[in-house]
C-alpha cells in the first residue's frame, strides 16, 4: 500500500500530483501563480481536472535570484493552509529540501515532503517523521540545490539512481517515516544530462523492482525538449510519451503541469493493462 496524506493508492492506480508554483520566475509558467489567490484557483482546476494531489513550492529548481527560508516559507506556508482549508483530504506535499521550510509547511497542513535535491539537509526526514509525513527521495546525483548538471558521468546512471535512493529511502524509515509513506524519484534532468534521464526512463523498471513507489517528475522538462528538439511551449507531446512508458514500467505517481491530458494518458494506460474498465463499451454491439 502506498499512502499520501489521507489517501490511500491501490496497487496498479495512477496518481497525478499537480505542480503549484508559488515563484516568480518559475520556468514554465512565469509567474502565474505567484499570487496566492491565483495559486488558490489553480488549485481548484487542477483538482477539476482530475488531480490526486498537490504539490506546492517556492523556489525554482534552477539557478536564479536567492531565496532563503524565511522567503520560502513566506511563499508557501499561507498557500498550504488556504489548500488545506479548502480542500480537506487532499494529499498536498511541499516541494522544499530544507528542514526548517518543511517543519512549517507540515504544521500548515502538508502531509509530505518532496526533496528534489536528494537528503542535502539530514533533518529533513526526520521533520518528515516528527508528524507522520511521507517524504520523496530524489537523485539528484549529489548536486547542491539550484545547480545545474555539467560534464557529469556515471559509469551506470541507473544504478546510481537505484543506490542514491534506496539509500535515502532506508535512512527515511531508520529517522521514524512510515515506510508506506516513502517514495523514490529517479530525477529526471537533476544532476544528469538528456541521454541520462532517457536512460532512467528506458529502465524504469530497474527502480521499480526496488520495492519502493515510483514517482516521475517528466513534465515539460528539458530532456524532453532536448530530444524533440521544440521549446518548452511544444513539450507536452513528449512528456505524455514519456508518461506512458513510465506509467507502463510501474511509476505510480506523475508530477504534472498539464493535469487534464496526463489523465487522460495515464487512464488510457490502466485500460489498455486490463486495471481501468472503459467509461463506454457499445462499438459492435449495436
Amino acid at each position: 500500500m502506498l499512502r499520501l496524506g489521507a489517501l490511500d493508492v491501490p496497487d496498479g492506480a495512477f496518481v497525478v500530483m499537480a505542480i503549484v508554483n508559488r515563484t516568480p520566475d518559475s520556468f514554465y509558467d512565469r509567474g502565474a501563480t505567484f499570487e496566492l489567490a491565483a495559486a488558490v484557483e489553480r488549485v481548484d482546476r487542477v483538482v477539476a481536472e482530475g488531480a490526486d494531489m498537490v504539490d506546492v513550492g517556492g523556489v525554482k529548481a534552477a539557478p536564479g535570484e536567492d531565496v532563503d527560508a524565511a522567503e520560502e516559507i513566506r511563499r508557501t506556508v499561507d498557500l498550504v493552509g488556504a489548500i488545506r482549508a479548502a480542500h480537506p483530504a487532499l494529499p498536498i506535499s511541499i516541494d522544499t529540501w530544507r528542514a526548517e521550510v518543511a517543519r512549517e509547511a507540515l504544521a500548515a497542513g502538508a502531509d509530505i515532503v518532496n526533496d528534489a535535491w536528494g537528503g542535502v539537509d539530514p533533518e529533513l526526514a526526520a521533520v518528515a517523521a516528527e508528524t507522520g509525513a511521507g517524504i520523496v527521495c530524489t537523485h539528484a546525483g549529489g548536486l547542491p540545490p539550484r545547480t545545474r548538471p555539467h560534464r557529469v558521468q556515471y559509469d551506470d546512471v541507473v544504478a546510481d539512481i537505484v543506490a542514491r535512493t534506496t539509500a535515502l529511502a532506508e535512512a527515511a524509515v531508520a529517522a521514524g517515516v512510515d515506510r508506506e509513506r516513502v517514495l523514490i524519484d529517479p530525477g529526471h534532468d537533476f544532476g544528469k544530462n538528456t541521454r541520462h534521464s532517457l536512460e532512467a526512463t528506458r529502465r524504469l523498471d530497474e527502480l521499480v523492482a526496488t520495492g519502493w513507489p515510483v514517482l516521475v517528475a517528466l513534465s515539460n522538462k528539458d530532456f524532453v525538449g532536448e530530444t524533440l528538439g521544440v521549446p518548452l511551449e511544444e513539450r507536452l507531446t513528449g512528456t505524455l510519451a514519456s508518461t506512458a512508458v513510465s506509467a507502463w514500467l510501474g511509476a505510480r505517481v506523475f508530477r504534472a503541469h498539464d493535469v487534464a491530458p496526463t489523465r487522460q494518458t495515464l487512464d488510457m494506460v490502466a485500460s489498455i493493462q486490463g486495471t481501468r474498465p472503459p467509461l463506454r463499451t457499445v462499438r459492435g454491439l449495436a
